[in-house]
């Protein structure tokens, strides 16, 4: 899905979020000193070993299903950029994470018989002109051994540019998660670790995520 075949409340949202992140990367380059590289993560044992049918951007809804998926929905936004700063268009962002029992879109999820049939479990987007892109998912919840987290995959043409995971700022598991400890330098570390912010004009307790993800390459156009 892209941003023209969004319903028209969630293209506002969207298009309100994109213009207040795109201030610090008006210009081309602007940053490059100040840009640090995502930190690469692994992409664990859950990559679902059967894509749904639906596999677009909006993970609280299933194709035509009237039934939303139980969670605090998070609208997340950000942008794709070389380290130089240079925005990277028509890549492609998949995300996939547990749902809000814990449950991955996997038939080895420990426990898949408790999963919330109305989530989708996992998504894409293709990055537009300025390398936006946009998901709508839940907050992510822990499970046994794991801080809450969402998988995000980087890839342009058949070239992956970056496997990582994104971590909820100031989540009690990230002490003890030992995937996330691993990295050593704070700033790599800070890479990857998202404020969920309540978003003040919603009514039903709505998150905004920001997660800017910075590629160590510039991939061919």
């Amino acid at each position: 899905m892209n941003r023209s075949e969004l319903p028209q409340s969630r293209r506002l949202f969207l298009n309100t979020m994109l213009t207040m992140s795109a201030a610090a990367f008006t210009t081309r380059g602007l940053f490059a000193e100040e840009l640090v590289k995502t930190a690469a993560q692994t992409a664990g044992p859950f990559y679902p070993n059967k894509l749904p049918l639906d596999t677009d951007n909006d993970l609280l809804i299933i194709n035509d299903s009237i039934t939303p998926a139980v969670g605090e929905i998070t609208h997340l936004t950000g942008k794709v950029l070389d380290i130089k700063g240079n925005p990277i268009k028509n890549a492609v962002i998949e995300i996939w994470q547990v749902d809000n029992n814990a449950a991955y879109l996997h038939t080895q999820s420990s426990n898949r018989e408790k999963r919330d049939t109305n989530f989708q479990g996992f998504g894409r987007f293709v990055t537009g002109s300025t390398g936006e892109y946009y998901f709508r998912t839940i907050k992510p919840v822990p499970y046994p051994g794991r801080t809450p987290h969402i998988h995000v995959k980087v890839m342009k043409g058949r070239k992956e540019l970056l496997m990582t995971q994104l971590y909820i700022k100031g989540a009690p598991g990230n002490a003890r998660d030992g995937i996330y400890q691993s990295i050593r330098d704070p700033k790599a570390r800070e890479s990857i670790t998202v404020d969920f912010a309540p978003i003040r004009e919603s009514k039903i307790g709505e998150l905004a995520a920001s997660f800017t993800i910075v590629v160590g390459v510039t991939p061919e156009a």
